[in-house]
């Protein structure tokens, strides 16, 4: 057999040890010993000598938001600014650099960069006073707003809370410039639309970046209908390399009536390697602004968080969307929300029947214990984000006094819901945090920051091995994404979406993998990124 790539002398992560896989019309053709290769090899063969390297499944991403993450390159960046100074220095510059810009737009910053996590608008109107200003947060929750903004959107002191967000407010009720959750849509509104042209751009700027990273596959948690004719156009020319899974978002307050157009856009939106058959729904917020849904309220107040949706009504969105063939992916933070993600699965298996549904819920940040062992009663997989299991600021400053030690003891429970039996996927949500693999595996192995690797562990109980972690990254992702029959595991047959790493990670002397480098990303057999060194 002649083969058209052929991979030897390195660390294959497949059943058996091999050391080299041979690349035909797309798939793995074969797989074997070193010594084996030379029988692969013809005139047309190319062959890399991998030299002890590491080949891997590609890495599928199960959550995150590639559009949203190629915009914002193209607008205000703040996803680099650590302090509040640096933030409003990046503000500042690119304010001057875009007098012709009716609104400044962008996002990025981090809430632990802000006292309470609440910039005020007073800081924005002192460098930008004459025009509108609209700062979305790294995790989407929350928006940065001036006075102009405000103005424009009538939101005054005597503006209520939507029944979705909340106003941040100074001591005379007048808003202090922080709008939370659904209270983003008060300014949001207003803001210019994107053209599809610049959502087209931003999508292959993310894919080029993310191959670079060995990532082969991708589920965009929202495709809105601001995204959705960007990746039909996309598809249709061929231009995604990308393998992509997409979830179109049920819109708070639009009710059923919705139903029958996400169908319709489903229907239409299967075509290369894009699919869509997913449906997003929001459950709760986040714990850093008191919006992620608790069972029990946050230390020291009455408050238990924010339920998007009233129990009875997501189940019945759960279900209408499951008897129209959905996949629903849940974004879940608090212990409450993830009940009330399980009861509405529940319920939605019990009024439409058993299927293969692979149901998941995002990030499950705390779980009750009683409902660990829900997840593989329900064949519902937990999409875990593992860059932020780590005592960051986030963790220590902004979530820990405020859920108390209790419920702080079981945080980001990998290694639980493992023992439990939960089918575990890894999703980033970039832009929140980075989307390396390696770096998430990193953490999700020795619950500590790459940039503290001697900080005390988070939870060191919780802990997955390497081999779990890549698994959990390839194989697990692949199974959320309805792809494990192609892809996600290195097996004659299969599709060729391979990456390989500058060295053997599995060896106890290689260093933290959050070190290692990706050098090659193939998708059926085909380099989608190659590092300069290999000359390929």
């Amino acid at each position: 057999m002649n083969a058209d790539l052929v991979l030897t002398g390195g660390r294959v992560f497949a059943a058996g040890g091999p050391e080299a896989i041979a690349v035909r019309d797309g798939r793995i053709a074969a797989l074997g010993s070193a010594q084996d290769a030379g029988g692969w090899v013809g005139p047309g063969t190319r062959v890399l000598e991998l030299e002890g390297r590491t080949v891997l499944p590609g890495f599928q991403d199960a959550h995150l938001h590639p559009a949203h993450g190629g915009l914002a390159a193209a607008q205000c960046y703040l996803f680099d600014a650590v302090t509040r100074k640096q933030c409003l220095d990046v503000v500042a510059r690119y304010a001057a650099e875009h007098p012709e810009l009716e609104w400044i737009e962008g996002g990025g910053w981090s809430i632990d960069s802000f006292p309470g996590g609440t910039p005020s608008r007073a800081d924005l109107d002192a460098i930008v006073p004459d025009r509108p200003v609209f700062l979305d947060n790294r995790d989407g929750h929350g928006g940065w707003v001036n006075s102009r903004a405000l103005e424009l959107a009538d939101v005054t002191a005597q503006t209520a809370d939507p029944p979705d967000g909340r106003i941040e407010r100074e001591p005379s009720g007048a808003p202090q410039g922080t709008l939370h959750e659904g209270a983003m849509e008060l300014v949001r509104r207003l803001l210019p639309p994107i053209s599809q042209a610049a959502w087209e751009a931003a999508i292959l700027r993310a894919q080029e970046e993310l191959h670079a990273l060995g990532i082969t596959a991708w589920q965009d948690a929202a495709v809105t209908a601001d995204t959705y004719p960007a990746y039909l156009a996309l598809a249709r020319r061929g231009a995604l390399t990308m393998r992509m899974e997409g979830n179109l978002l049920w819109e708070r307050g639009q009710g059923d009536g919705q139903l029958e157009e996400l169908v319709e856009r489903r229907d239409a939106g299967s075509l290369g390697r894009l699919r869509l058959r997913g449906a997003k729904i929001f459950v709760d917020g986040v714990l850093e602004n008191f919006t992620g849904a608790l069972l029990e309220p946050y230390v020291g107040s009455d408050n238990t968080g924010l339920s998007m949706h009233e129990p009875e009504e997501l189940a019945e969105i759960v279900t209408a969307l499951d008897a129209h063939g959905f996949q629903v992916h849940m974004h879940t933070i608090g212990d409450r929300a993830v009940r009330e993600a399980l009861d509405a699965t529940e319920a939605a298996r019990r009024a439409n029947g058993a299927r293969d549904r692979r149901f998941h819920l995002a990030h499950v940040q705390l779980v009750h214990p009683d409902d660990l062992p829900r997840f593989a009663e329900l064949g519902v997989a937990a999409n875990v984000s593992p860059y932020w299991a780590c005592r960051s600021d986030y963790v220590t400053v902004l979530t820990e006094p405020f859920i108390g030690p209790e419920r702080s003891a079981r945080m980001y429970p990998f290694g639980s819901l493992l023992r439990a039996g939960a089918p575990l996927a890894f999703g980033s949500d970039w832009t929140v945090s980075t989307p390396n693999p390696l770096l998430e595996i990193e953490v999700a192995v020795t619950r500590a920051p790459p940039d503290d690797r001697d900080a005390e562990p988070l939870l060191p109980e919780e802990e997955l091995d390497l081999p779990t972690a890549l698994e959990t990254f390839t194989a697990g992702s692949a199974w959320v994404n309805f792809l494990n029959g192609e892809t996600g595991t290195i097996e004659a047959g299969k599709l060729a979406d391979l990456v390989v790493l500058d060295r053997n990670v599995l060896d106890p002397g290689a260093g933290p993998i959050g070190d290692a480098r990706m050098l090659l990303t193939l998708v059926e057999g085909e380099a989608v990124y190659a590092a300069p060194e290999l000359g390929w």
